[in-house]
């Protein structure tokens, strides 16, 4: 069986800007990069991610698709294997079963990739991850970064583990 890591994008990968669908805008956090390629050394890598601005009619569906194989080419580049991104384009308000903290695409993964669930991590910085990744059977992570320090008081639950950012976390 394989072991996955499950992050997620605005705030853990790249600066969280809001409603991102422009590659001009795109942003990666320091050395999220390079903590993706100590990740990949033993895990699967894998992207969740909720992007309601579909839903509240910011961008477009085909905005969303365009810009998401833009960021995957440039980790691509840059040496940087993400198995499949899985994205919720759904408001919160509408209640999908793919919106996190719905370890959907969790088992989705799972049945698709023959992945260990108890040897997995779910990496992010809102806890709508870390409830995500409780609900799988995955371990946790919770990053400070992006926008972890706002939201570290609404965690249900203490995470497995807490880190300044990606990088830290991969260490």
């Amino acid at each position: 069986m394989n072991k996955a890591v499950f992050l997620d994008r605005d705030g853990t990968i790249n600066e969280d800007i809001g409603d991102l669908y422009l590659p001009g805008k795109l942003i990666f956090i320091s050395r999220a990069i390079e903590a993706l390629k100590l990740l990949q050394e033993n895990f699967l890598l894998f992207i969740i991610t909720n992007q309601s601005g579909v839903g509240k009619g910011a961008f477009r569906r085909d905005e969303y698709i365009r810009f998401n194989d833009y960021f995957i080419n440039t980790l691509k580049k840059h040496g940087v294997a993400i198995k499949e991104v899985f994205c919720c384009l759904h408001i919160k308000e509408e209640k999908r079963i793919c919106r996190k903290p719905s370890p959907y695409f969790i088992e989705k993964a799972k049945k698709a990739y023959n992945l260990d669930i108890g040897n997995s991590y779910s990496i992010g910085d809102h806890p709508h991850d870390m409830e995500m990744a409780k609900k799988a059977g995955a371990h946790s992570v919770f990053l400070l970064a992006g926008h972890g320090t706002k939201h570290k008081k609404e965690l249900s639950s203490q995470p497995d583990h807490i880190a300044n950012d990606l990088y830290e976390a991969a260490l």
